[in-house]
């Protein structure tokens, strides 16, 4: 089925193709991916992106034999490449939020969520109080700059129409997924070895003074220890998201390389 010549024009299929990438980025993406933000700003913000892109980045021609199907195929392929730069970016995001569910359930914060009114999900108290912190770093360290400047070099590796999804590409998504959990338990770890203490030493007292009420004392002294150890931590949680943050531009840049096409 050919495509009509009008659409052909000034570059618009070209055009399209870059407006989905940009889309794509801005669907799952930190800052950009909020709920909060209606969606004709998003549809805006994307359109005058892809703009300022097009004009910016050298674009090769389009390959595709002037087919309709083709041309559907490759705008999926250039929407999913944008989901995965998103979600490499967000992953960091992920750990912070599953370091402070762990450390919600350690301390007796679990059974305690609030109601995120930019992501319309029920989050621990502690979750999302770091995820505020992550947030000013990211933005304070121009994380949002890097994420944008990520999906402007992508076209330096991968030109439009040109993606390839391999078995290397799977392996590195899956391995960035796998680092979550362990960034989560590093965030969470602290208070985690704080209560751990604790636990052991109202064992101690349980059975050197059976006349305590354990339970009692214990809960409140896990919350009291749980939020101290978190005051003193967050210099070291900004700095660890600051480092990650700024390790953005090596993990996007390698995914981006697997994903270019190899004749």
């Amino acid at each position: 089925m050919p495509i009509p010549e009008g659409i052909l024009l000034n570059g618009i299929e070209m055009f399209i193709l870059v407006f989905f990438r940009m889309t794509g980025l801005f669907v799952i993406a930190p800052i950009f991916g909020r709920r909060n933000i209606p969606v004709y700003i998003k549809v805006g913000f994307a359109l005058i992106s892809s703009l300022l892109l097009m004009n910016a980045v050298k674009m090769g021609p389009l390959e595709y034999d002037q087919n309709l199907y083709a041309y559907t195929l490759i705008i999926f392929k250039e929407f999913i490449v944008g989901i995965i730069l998103g979600y490499i970016a967000t992953v960091v995001f992920d750990a912070i939020l599953m370091a402070g569910q762990m450390i919600d359930m350690q301390i007796g914060f679990g059974m305690v969520n609030v109601l995120d009114p930019i992501s319309n999900i029920q989050i621990p108290i502690t979750a999302n109080f770091y995820y505020m912190i992550s947030m000013m770093v990211l933005l304070a360290s121009n994380g949002h700059h890097i994420i944008m400047r990520a999906l402007f070099e992508s076209y330096k590796f991968i030109p439009a129409g040109k993606t390839a999804f391999n078995s290397v590409l799977m392996s590195d998504v899956i391995s960035i997924f796998s680092k979550m959990f362990l960034i989560g338990f590093k965030i969470a770890a602290p208070v985690i070895a704080a209560v751990l203490v604790t636990d052991v030493a109202l064992g101690i007292i349980s059975k050197s003074i059976p006349q305590i009420n354990v339970f009692i004392v214990g809960m409140p002294a896990k919350i009291i220890l749980g939020v101290l150890v978190m005051m003193i931590t967050v210099p070291a949680f900004i700095y660890l998201v600051g480092f990650m943050v700024g390790e953005l531009d090596n993990e996007m840049l390698k995914v981006i390389k697997d994903m270019v096409f190899q004749k």
